[in-house]
């Protein structure tokens, strides 16, 4: 039996992670983490689920519950993410970390702090958007630098962090792909006089709205003809599937930080 500690546990995605861990024969929560001075500190991690009671009180604390876990599923604020897993290192626990909006600096760190245990770190952990940035690579490669390239993420209206880690991901992957560089090529949305759009210049352009779980959109438009690729998530257990995919699949790898396409493919 794997033994789960979820940090964000009262967001949308700590939320749904509850309810799948619940479900999964092989998995237990012993562990449910908010930010201290969250109303929910107290309660049952289940019932703030929305299903029965689990026995798992939310703590403001991820030392209060780490030594009971044997990986951490991490969905908070890049901030809270950084603290949490230096705790991880410290206690040579298991995390799989889908928090996004990281600095190049606070990414730089997580890379050497996460070499020490075994991680799986991804901006989207569900199958199908990864499945599309395997393809987009393909398409890039194919198309070359002879069609103009837009990428649209919408999301709902408390996502902190724009654009998407997911949007971003696919953006590096384009570029990639295209031998460019993002920082040189990125632009991030458009106002004013800003000319004619260079050659091999890649937009990316947020949208935030309603309840909209996750739609990502890449496209390839030329002289005669364009491309769309898009991928819509429905709800949050899309994502919360993945992480626990990962969360499985991480207790047995190597120590090391890992991508999600080594747990889905």
């Amino acid at each position: 039996m794997i033994r789960v500690a979820i940090t964000g546990v009262c967001g949308r995605m700590g939320r749904c992670i509850t309810r799948g861990i619940a479900q999964h024969p092989n998995m237990r929560l012993v562990g449910a983490v908010q930010y201290p001075s969250h109303p929910q500190i107290g309660n049952d991690a289940g019932v703030v689920a929305g299903i029965r009671e689990l026995g798992v009180t939310i703590t403001g604390e991820l030392e209060d519950v780490l030594h009971l876990s044997d990986v951490v599923i991490e969905f908070s604020k890049p901030e809270a993410t950084l603290d949490h897993l230096q705790h991880v290192v410290d206690a040579d626990k298991a995390m799989v970390l889908g928090t996004t909006g990281f600095t190049a600096d606070e990414l730089a760190i997580i890379k050497v702090l996460a070499s020490q245990i075994r991680c799986v770190m991804a901006p989207n952990m569900s199958l199908g958007v990864n499945v599309m940035i395997q393809a987009l690579e393909l398409i890039a490669k194919t198309l070359g630098n002879d069609y103009n390239i837009e990428v649209i993420e919408a999301h709902h209206n408390h996502k902190a962090d724009s654009p998407s880690g997911t949007a971003l991901r696919v953006a590096e992957t384009l570029t990639t792909a295209l031998e460019q560089d993002l920082d040189d090529v990125g632009v991030y949305g458009r106002h004013g006089i800003v000319g004619a759009r260079p050659k091999k210049q890649i937009g990316i352009h947020a949208v935030r709205g309603g309840d909209i779980a996750g739609d990502h959109t890449v496209l390839f438009a030329t002289a005669g003809e364009q491309l769309s690729v898009s991928h819509r998530a429905h709800s949050p257990e899309a994502f919360a599937k993945g992480a626990i995919c990962a969360a499985e699949w991480i207790i047995d790898a190597p120590k090391g930080l890992h991508d999600v396409s080594e747990v889905l493919f």
